[in-house]
């Protein structure tokens, strides 16, 4: 099995999501990023996982501020381009697709959504920016995927992002909130005959950091892809 992993922008957090992912099991992990040039790798992978890092441009969702408080002294135009091609070509040949936190904003953005570019002076911001991670809750909506995945109504999620969904994609439905009406997960509207796709704005990769590594919020969203995989095999 060979799961195509984007490169989040450091060696520690990367390593984050591939202890992650692989687990205890025989599973590859191919690193996908546009300084390396390698799209033609996620031929080969059997899912694809959008990680987190920098701010997506604003240009990719229609906005022309870029001076906003908290942005970063440079985007990175290159690996938005790489990443966007490599969901549609990820959802074109049925391969599952996991997004997480700038990996869930992004998936937002191909679906033509638009982001808070930041929250970090307000309340919201106080519960969800952090260096290092916060946590808090988050409520998962009853009839969803995330729902029957994690068997949960409530969870504790940790958290580290100063932006978040402004208008919701076409075709994409919320499946969590936090207080403060916070996008914390999406899924496919109509699922039926499509890709598994799912997205979360926390970091189940390094919930560990809080003890929370074999939750459900984190464990049993990487068993579900992991199963998805396999089911395809």
């Amino acid at each position: 099995m060979k799961i195509g992993l984007t490169y989040t922008g450091g060696e520690e957090k990367h390593n984050n999501y591939v202890r992650w992912l692989k687990g205890e099991d025989d599973i590859e992990i191919v690193r996908l990023s546009a300084e390396e040039k390698n799209f033609e790798s996620l031929k080969d992978c059997d899912a694809l996982v959008l990680s987190g890092g920098v701010d997506i441009h604003p240009k990719f969702y229609g906005n022309p501020k870029m001076d906003y408080v908290g942005a970063p002294e440079q985007f990175n135009e290159a690996r938005d381009e790489f990443e966007i091609a490599a969901y549609h070509f990820a959802v074109e040949n049925e391969k599952p697709v996991l997004g997480i936190c700038r990996g869930m904003q992004l998936i937002n953005v191909i679906h033509n959504g638009t982001l808070v570019q930041n929250h970090e002076d307000d309340d919201v911001g106080r519960d969800h920016v952090g260096n290092p991670d916060k946590s808090h809750e988050v409520a998962i909506e009853k009839d969803s995927l995330l729902h029957e995945i994690t068997g949960e109504e409530n969870a504790v999620v940790n958290s580290a992002h100063h932006q978040a969904i402004a208008r919701l994609g076409s075709g994409l439905v919320v499946n969590a909130k936090s207080d403060g009406e916070v996008v914390e997960g999406i899924e496919l509207a109509e699922p039926t005959g499509k890709p598994f796709m799912l997205a979360v704005q926390w970091h189940p990769e390094r919930m560990f950091s809080f003890n929370l590594e074999n939750t459900a919020a984190s464990k049993a969203i990487r068993d579900r892809f992991i199963d998805e995989i396999k089911r395809l095999k």
